[in-house]
C-alpha cells in the first residue's frame, strides 16, 4: 500500500510535467529516416525477457542485414517488470519500443506511447495482411477506439498440442502399467505410489510435485491450475462467463480453493517439494534437469532447456506426459479452446523513440512472410533446406533442437517469436507451407520414442487426442481477459489483491490442514474488504465493451 501511494504521488506530478514535455518529445521525434537500410540501433524493453539477449546470433544479424535494423534489448531485473515501468513513466526516461504486458494502459494515460492508426494506414501493409478482419481488436477502448500497440501472440493458430494440466513422467505412467488418469485423485495416487516405491532417483531424493512461484510464475502455477482442474480456459486471474460475460476475480469461485487445499495437503504428506515456496527458477530448472521431480503443472515453455537436457542425457523417461487431469469427472478439460485473438498486449512505440517511422516499419517487416520464415526456420541452407517445396529441417538441427538447451540461443530460430506480431502455426503461407515449424505431421515426428511409447499406451497417437477437441470446445467470444490492458485504477486494485494473495496462499499451503479452511476464508474477506468484488462489475464491463468494440 505505501509502496503504491508514494508511486501515484510521484506519478501526479510527473504526468502534469509530461503533458507539457510529452508532446515536444513526440514533435521531436517525427523526423525520420525511414526507409532503406541506414544502419540504427533501437532500444527496445521487453517485460517478458528473463535473460539478456544480445541480438548477435545467427538470425539476429540476418535481420539487420534485412532491415538496418539492430536491438538494444532490455529487461527486468528480477522479474518485477511492473516496477521498471513505473519508475520510466517517473522519470520520463523511455525506450524507443516498449512491451510493458498489461501496463500499456499507464503509458497510454501518461501520453508516453505513440498512437499507429495513421502509420498502420499508410506503411503497415504487412500488419493489414497479418491481422485481416482481426485488425480492430488491437483498439484500446470504445473511449479510445485508437491502436497503440502491435501483437503480441499469433493469429491463425492451430491447436495441434498442448501441455496439458497437470504433467507427470513417462517412468511413473510405465511403471504403474499406463493407470487411468483423469481426475486430480488419479494424479496424486500415481505419484505416492512411485514416490513410495522410489524413493531417490539418480543417488538423489525423490521429489513427488515440485511448484516454481519465484516472482511472476506464481501466476502460471499457483494461480492457473484452480481454473483448468474445474474446466475454465486461461484468463489470467478472471473467470469469465461465456454465456452472460460477466467477469469476476477467480478466487471468488466456489470450488477454487480445492487445488490449494490439496496442494496443503500434499506439502503435510511430503509430497510437495518443500522448497517450492523459496527456490529460484534456475534451481527449480535445474531440478527437474536431475530427473527427480515426479510431477509439475508449469506448460513446457518455462522449462523446455530442462527437458532438452533430460533427452541430451539420455533421461527421455524423466520427460513429461501432458494430461488432461480435472478436479473430479464433472468437468472437462479446456486446454484446446481457441482464444482467438485478444489484441491487448503488444510491443509500442515511444514518444521518446529517435524515429518513430523507421522503428515502425520495422514492426511492419516483421509481420512479413520473409521475416517470419527467418524467425520460425532459421537460415536457408543452415537451419533447414526447400525439398520437394516444402521448408524441411536439418536433421542435425532438428535433433538439436529437441536435445540441446543452448539451441535457441546459439542459433537465434525461435528467439524472436514472441513479443513481436506473428502467424500462428496455423497459417499456410504464399509457398503453401506452414509459417513455422509446426504441424500435425511435424509435431508428431518430434516426438521422443517415449511419448510415442505413452500414447499408444493409451490408445492415441497425439496428446490433443487425450483432450476435448476444439470442435466441442468452440472460440471464446472475449479472447483471454489475461491480455487486457486494464484502466489503471482497476489494474492497480488487481495488482494489490495479486500480491495479498500470493502471500496469504503460500502461507495456506505452507499451513497446518486443520487451519486451512478458516485461512481460505479470511483471505475472501480480506479481499471484499479491499474492494475487489467491486471490481467484478468494472471488468464485467470491459469484457463487454470489448466483445461490442470487437462486432463480436
Amino acid at each position: 500500500m505505501k509502496k503504491l501511494a508514494v508511486f501515484w504521488a510521484v506519478m501526479a506530478i510527473v504526468i502534469t510535467l509530461l503533458i507539457v514535455t510529452g508532446c515536444k518529445k513526440a514533435s521531436g521525434a517525427a523526423a525520420s529516416t525511414s526507409g532503406g537500410k541506414t544502419p540504427i540501433t533501437f532500444t527496445f524493453f521487453n517485460a517478458d525477457a528473463t535473460e539478456d539477449l544480445p541480438f548477435n546470433d545467427p538470425v539476429a544479424r540476418e535481420i539487420t542485414r534485412q532491415t538496418g535494423v539492430t536491438l538494444n534489448i532490455d529487461r527486468p531485473v528480477g522479474g518485477n517488470y511492473q516496477e521498471v515501468v513505473g519508475l520510466m513513466i517517473a522519470s520520463g526516461e523511455l525506450p524507443d519500443l516498449i512491451f510493458a504486458k498489461g501496463d500499456l494502459t499507464m503509458l497510454i494515460d501518461a501520453g508516453m506511447v505513440i498512437p499507429l492508426d495513421d502509420l498502420i494506414e499508410r506503411k503497415g501493409s504487412n500488419l493489414k495482411k497479418l491481422y485481416g478482419n482481426m485488425l480492430g481488436r488491437l483498439k484500446n477502448t470504445t473511449e479510445d477506439p485508437r491502436i497503440y500497440n502491435v501483437g503480441t501472440y499469433a493469429v491463425h493458430n492451430g491447436m495441434w498440442s498442448t501441455d496439458g494440466i497437470m504433467q507427470i513422467q513417462h517412468a511413473v505412467l510405465k511403471e504403474l502399467g499406463y493407470p487411468r488418469m483423469k481426475t486430480l485423485q488419479d494424479y496424486e495416487n500415481a505419484i505416492r505410489t512411485y514416490l513410495q516405491r522410489n524413493p531417490t532417483i539418480n543417488g538423489r531424493r525423490t521429489i513427488g510435485f515440485s511448484l516454481l512461484i519465484d516472482t511472476w510464475q506464481w501466476y502460471i502455477d499457483l494461480s492457473n491450475p484452480s481454473c483448468f482442474l474445474l474446466g475454465y480456459p486461461d484468463d489470467g486471474q478472471w473467470i469469465v462467463d461465456q454465456n452472460t460475460l460477466e467477469a469476476y476475480y477467480k478466487f471468488f469461485h466456489p470450488q477454487a480453493k480445492e487445488y490449494y487445499k490439496w496442494l496443503n495437503r500434499i506439502n503435510a504428506e511430503g509430497i510437495l517439494d518443500p522448497e517450492s515456496f523459496t527456490q529460484t527458477e534456475d534451481e527449480w530448472r535445474a531440478k527437474i534437469a536431475s530427473g527427480r521431480v515426479l510431477g509439475i503443472a508449469y506448460p513446457l515453455w518455462g522449462y523446455e532447456e530442462s527437458r532438452q537436457s533430460l533427452v541430451g542425457d539420455g533421461m527421455q523417461e524423466r520427460t513429461f506426459a501432458y494430461l488432461p487431469i480435472t478436479l473430479n469427472e464433472n468437468y472437462q478439460a479446456a486446454s484446446l479452446m481457441d482464444p482467438g485473438f485478444s489484441g491487448g498486449w503488444g510491443v509500442a512505440i515511444t514518444t521518446s523513440c529517435k524515429d518513430p517511422e523507421r522503428a515502425f516499419e520495422f514492426l511492419d517487416w516483421m509481420a512479413s512472410e520473409e521475416a517470419q520464415v527467418l524467425i520460425n526456420w532459421g537460415i536457408q541452407g543452415t537451419n533447414y533446406n526447400i525439398v520437394n517445396g516444402k521448408r524441411v529441417m536439418i536433421e542435425s538441427e532438428r535433433n538439436a533442437s529437441v536435445s540441446d538447451p543452448n539451441w535457441g540461443r546459439r542459433t537465434g530460430v525461435g528467439i524472436y517469436q514472441h513479443p513481436f506480431p506473428m502467424y500462428g502455426r496455423g497459417f499456410i503461407d504464399s509457398t503453401n507451407n506452414f509459417i513455422t515449424r509446426d504441424s500435425p505431421e511435424t509435431i508428431r515426428e518430434r516426438y521422443l520414442d517415449v511419448e510415442v511409447e505413452t500414447l499408444a499406451a493409451y490408445g492415441a497417437e497425439m496428446w490433443t487426442d487425450l483432450f476435448p477437441p476444439t470442435e466441442s470446445l468452440g472460440v471464446t467470444r472475449h479472447g483471454q481477459a489475461w491480455q487486457y490492458a486494464l484502466p489503471p485504477e482497476l489494474n492497480s486494485l488487481i495488482s494489490e489483491a495479486d500480491d495479498y494473495v500470493k502471500t496469504a496462499l503460500s502461507n495456506m499451503v505452507l499451513g497446518r490442514p486443520a487451519d486451512f479452511d478458516g485461512a481460505w476464508d479470511r483471505m475472501l474477506t480480506q479481499l471484499r474488504r479491499m474492494g475487489v468484488e467491486n471490481a467484478h462489475s468494472a471488468m464485467t464491463q470491459l469484457v463487454r465493451d470489448k466483445v461490442r468494440l470487437w462486432g463480436n
